[in-house]
């Protein structure tokens, strides 16, 4: 238990329609990705960007074969449908579309996350470029939303020149003994220390056009003689990421700044309500993709206690986070965890996700959860964790640690039979701990 400020639950912007509403304006947006989501679940197909797949959904949804690829993207990143092999399945969401309005505002804005992934941006513009305003964006979106009304376009130009600006003065602080990955600095960049270019206008309008084009593509705002103005949906969806903000900022140890590891160490005294709601402030204040980079860079770490958070805070980014989780099953250390994200991301209930492992891969995490216990915890949850082994006793439970190998092994061995209370038992563990030393049967 932690002491933590509260901060009383505020309303959203005035004007802002009730969820209901805005769940219809989300459907509305989602229809044709909806429609194209549910024929791929029944076809069972593999994804509509291949050419006679398209083909066979617009003559069957009365579609052009553009529409059925871009509702296909818009399906896959509201996490309607998704790819399992060679096979299309509904998402949670699809199967909950018409009954849930929280389902359908959660899919829409990882749409709306998504924004610069609809929209591609100019095939001739520089990949830095377009980093640095998809990453301003946010700043926009704010002024937009504080504006509560039409803003002019030159004057959304004006400040995402600042922001840019700023974030190329941030990135010239570097250190002064050089690094490996300095050699690898654009040639025309200026001298440490030394100012950055300002951004060039024409090439700042231009990607400020496509980056408006692109939220407009979602929902999210709407273009008219000049002027952007934020949807009820787009204004709401800013409220609701600034809020998250707002929340972190109040926390004593300032999570929304800390890095991804520092975040988890926090969070792991905090209870899962609470925690979650750290999560989603922390995700909130930087790009989804490399968030979830860091947070698996965290789980593939020595501390199996921040493993597991890793993994809950990657729940609450949800299907964004599904193509880096898939990929890191194909890791010893990540996979049971990975398997159980994704069990539960599509649709299992999470007392029954653990079915997707085999015996060997609930033993590993076992093993790995144990290791966390001995770390982190009492030696009464220890004593307590050796009953939720999956091998109905112990000696078979020893015979499966051993032959798991995972590197933590010994220290759990040792560390569980210097907590438990049976001396027989506590002897059996000890014998199997010193086997596993020595190499031995």
């Amino acid at each position: 238990m932690t002491t933590r400020r509260t901060r009383s639950a505020t309303r959203p912007p005035e004007g802002t329609p009730p969820l209901a509403e805005l769940a219809r304006q989300a459907r509305s947006v989602l229809a044709d990705a909806v429609r194209i989501a549910r024929w791929a679940a029944v076809e069972r197909d593999r994804g509509q960007d291949a050419a006679p797949a398209r083909d066979r959904a617009a003559a069957a949804l009365d579609l052009t074969p553009e529409q059925v690829r871009a509702g296909w993207d818009r399906a896959r990143l509201a996490g309607l449908v998704e790819l399992h092999g060679g096979t299309a399945r509904p998402g949670w969401r699809l199967r909950a579309w018409d009954r849930d309005d929280t389902a359908v505002l959660r899919g829409w804005v990882a749409l709306f996350d998504a924004w610069s992934l609809v929209h591609p941006a100019p095939a001739d513009a520089a990949a830095a470029s377009v980093a640095e305003v998809v990453e301003a964006v946010p700043q926009v979106l704010s002024l937009l939303q504080l504006s509560a009304g039409p803003v002019p376009v030159p004057a959304l130009l004006d400040l995402l020149q600042q922001r840019v600006a700023e974030l190329r003065e941030e990135r010239c602080e570097v250190p002064a003994e050089p690094r490996p990955g300095d050699a690898a600095r654009r040639a025309d960049a200026p001298p440490p220390g030394q100012p950055q270019p300002l951004p060039d206008p024409a090439s700042l309008a231009r990607l400020l056009d496509w980056a408006l084009e692109g939220l407009a593509a979602v929902g999210a705002l709407t273009l008219d003689e000049g002027q952007a103005t934020l949807t009820p949906l787009g204004n709401w969806a800013v409220w609701v990421k600034l809020e998250q903000i707002c929340v972190a900022a109040q926390s004593t140890a300032g999570h929304i700044e800390q890095s991804a590891e520092d975040m988890l160490r926090a969070c792991a005294r905090l209870t899962p309500g609470p925690a979650r709601a750290e999560y989603r402030a922390w995700l909130a204040a930087r790009p989804l993709g490399s968030a979830v980079t860091e947070l698996l860079a965290v789980a593939r770490g020595q501390d199996a206690l921040l493993r597991g958070l890793a993994f809950e805070a990657l729940r609450v980014v949800g299907a964004a986070a599904e193509a880096d989780v898939r990929a890191a099953a194909e890791e010893v250390t990540l996979r049971p965890y990975a398997l159980l994200w994704l069990a539960e991301h599509e649709g299992a209930d999470p007392d029954e996700a653990a079915d997707v492992l085999t015996r060997e891969e609930a033993t590993w995490l076992w093993v790995d959860t144990a290791a966390a216990v001995a770390d982190h915890g009492e030696s009464s949850l220890l004593v307590r964790h050796l009953e939720s082994a999956v091998q109905g006793t112990v000696p078979a439970l020893l015979d499966a640690v051993r032959a798991v190998g995972h590197p933590r092994t010994v220290q759990v061995l040792v560390a569980l039979a210097a907590a438990h209370p049976d001396p027989a038992l506590a002897k059996a563990v000890r014998r199997a701990a010193f086997q596993v030393h020595t190499g031995g049967a």
